[in-house]
């Protein structure tokens, strides 16, 4: 569901606190900025947000566990791995199909301290449709996880991560902020869950956004190895806010590690 199409190419140059990207035309192009420069913005005394207990990222060497496309049938034994091993996830929820069938996957994720966020209704590719269809994709997700949660989604991910300038425009409209990954294991291919902890493992960093998919089956049971073996490398797990705080994500803003 996440595989980029064929010929997808991307040109970086660095910027202070954000990267230029060039998407598939070689023209369409985005500012996008990295988790520190969202915590350098703000006064070095303001106090971070923290689900599970108080983690300062400007301290912590953290990492953002990202889940997309769900809740699925696989839902309920990823939330209790998460529950048991203490550590809070970011669901970029799909709509239909998903929050429409697992409303109760949904309210359970907010009341275990998760931050829930849109990967829109339809996972339509934001850059093909038009304004109208756009603020329906977006709009239908936030309205459905507010209904169900009392608290209305502020980040939003771009199915495939395609994006361009006109639709941050429409994204701040709506109050979200987009986030990216740097961390892709490519689990739309269903590689066995061994091959899933590897390239997660090997590809984290600081201050990296890591990208699963929790729909596919072979995911969930790569979670437990993923966690105990960067909690080994010192590693903090933290939800997307956590990550920039005490920054806060921006309407309009693009953020990728």
């Amino acid at each position: 569901m996440m595989k980029m199409h064929a010929g997808f190419r991307t040109a970086a140059v660095a910027a202070a606190a954000g990267t230029l990207l060039l998407g598939l035309s070689g023209c369409t192009k985005y500012d996008t900025t990295k988790p520190s420069g969202a915590r350098t913005a703000t006064a070095d005394d303001a106090k971070p947000a923290a689900a599970f207990g108080t983690v300062d990222c400007r301290k912590a060497k953290c990492v953002a566990l990202t889940f997309d496309a769900g809740p699925s049938r696989n839902s309920p034994r990823l939330l209790d791995i998460l529950k048991e091993k203490k550590v809070p996830a970011t669901f970029f929820l799909l709509g239909k199909n998903h929050i429409a069938s697992h409303p109760d996957l949904v309210k359970r994720m907010a009341r275990e301290g998760h931050e829930l966020a849109s990967h829109t209704w339809d996972h339509k590719i934001l850059t093909d449709i038009d304004d109208a269809e756009i603020r329906r994709e977006f709009r239908s997700v936030d309205d459905a996880v507010e209904k169900l949660t009392g608290k209305r989604p502020t980040l939003m991910r771009p199915p495939q991560g395609r994006t361009n300038d006109h639709v941050s425009k429409l994204a701040k409209e709506e109050g979200l902020a987009q986030v990216l990954w740097d961390v892709t294991t490519k689990d739309y291919t269903l590689p066995p869950s061994k091959t899933i902890t590897e390239r997660a493992v090997s590809q984290t960093h600081r201050d990296s956004i890591i990208l699963l998919h929790d729909i596919y089956k072979n995911t969930v049971p790569a979670v437990p190895g993923i966690i105990d073996r960067l909690k080994a490398k010192g590693y903090v797990f933290v939800t997307v806010p956590q990550l920039l705080a005490p920054g806060k994500a921006e309407p309009g803003k693009i953020y990728k590690p």
